[in-house]
């Protein structure tokens, strides 16, 4: 068993989001997960992400708040413990549209190592 506790999350900069925090609750360490990665994310009122793809899937939960999430021609409002799974290489946006933080777990696959 590998246990991280909240003290100890390390804050990381995520590419293309704004007005948003985030700290890795697990992965990137030495007796950590091995598959995936997870994140918290903390977006402020207006604060978002994208709109960009990446070629690896995303699992968003929406802890408190609502954001929107925009991909594939849909676009939905997430409140809490509402989840979506975003595939590898789908354009994505995400937006906090409200006065108050939103926050939500992110988790995905470690990027592949380079050939």
């Amino acid at each position: 068993m590998h246990v991280k506790r909240f003290v100890d999350a390390e804050p990381y900069q995520a590419p293309n989001h704004y007005d948003m925090r985030s700290l890795r609750l697990q992965g990137f360490e030495p007796g950590g997960p091995t598959k995936s990665w997870v994140g918290l994310s903390h977006f402020l009122p207006g604060g978002g992400a994208g709109p960009d793809s990446s070629p690896l899937e995303k699992v968003y939960v929406v802890l408190s708040g609502t954001l929107t999430v925009r991909a594939n021609g849909q676009n939905v409002t997430l409140g809490p413990l509402d989840s979506c799974c975003i595939p590898g290489g789908e354009t994505r946006e995400v937006k906090n549209q409200s006065n108050v933080v939103a926050t939500m777990i992110v988790v995905m696959p470690y990027p592949e190592a380079p050939k």
